[in-house]
C-alpha cells in the first residue's frame, strides 16, 4: 500500500485534506481546555497513589470525541515528561 497521495485519486486527497483541516481546527479550539484537563489530571496524583493510572484511563476513555481525548492524553504526557525531567 502506498502512502504517497500522489497515487491517491483527486476525491480520496480530498476526503484526506478535509480531515486533516477537520482535525486541525478541532486542535487549535480545544488545546487549552485539554491542557486544563490534563493538569487537573495530574493534580489528583497525590490523592489518588497508586490508583491514579487506572483512574486517568477511566477519565479518557469518558472523554469525547476520541480526538480530544488523545489531546488530554498527549497533554497529561508531556507535563509528566516535563515533571520528572525537571528534577
Amino acid at each position: 500500500m502506498s502512502f504517497n497521495l500522489a497515487n491517491r485519486s483527486f476525491e480520496e486527497r480530498a476526503q484526506i485534506e478535509a480531515e486533516k483541516a477537520r482535525l486541525f481546527e478541532m486542535w487549535q479550539n480545544n488545546l487549552g481546555k485539554a491542557k486544563a484537563d490534563a493538569a487537573r489530571l495530574i493534580s489528583e496524583k497525590p490523592r489518588r497513589r497508586g490508583k491514579w493510572a487506572e483512574w486517568v484511563r477511566a477519565e479518557l476513555e469518558g472523554m469525547s470525541p476520541p480526538e480530544y481525548a488523545g489531546m488530554v492524553r498527549s497533554e497529561v504526557n508531556k507535563m509528566m515528561a516535563a515533571a520528572s525531567s525537571s528534577r
